[in-house]
């Protein structure tokens, strides 16, 4: 079964930086998948943060991301990551990870696998 863990949330002030991991098992090593990451904020929707193709080539950005926040992966060690930086309060949420085979989407619902989320919470 394939399953993902995700990890390396915590509390940070307003302009601090975090990585978050997303441990990847369960595909066999000829598949080729993509990460991505969502995140739903109190009270909110979940909404895409950030996804990147199998070889790292592919990458999208959330609009209210886009300059601070990297997604990168080593399939090697078959992690993903995400690097959070200049955090704002609006960026307190539970995010998570997820995990489809084949090309790209920011569609959640083309996403069967996820991870158990991670709570990330910026103070003012």
């Amino acid at each position: 079964d394939v399953q993902l863990q995700a990890s390396g949330g915590g509390l940070v002030q307003a302009g601090g930086s975090l990585r978050l991991s997303c441990a990847v098992s369960g595909f066999k090593i000829s598949e080729h998948y993509v990460i991505a990451w969502f995140r739903q904020a109190p009270g909110k929707g979940r909404e895409v943060v950030s996804c990147i193709s199998h070889e790292g080539g592919r990458k999208y950005y959330a609009d209210s991301v886009k300059g601070r926040f990297s997604i990168l992966r080593d399939n090697a060690k078959k992690e993903g990551y995400l690097y959070l930086d200049s955090l704002e309060p609006e960026d307190t949420a539970v995010y998570y990870c997820a995990a489809k085979r084949g090309v790209s989407s920011l569609v959640q619902s083309e996403y069967p696998y996820w991870g158990q989320g991670t709570l990330v919470t910026v103070s003012s």
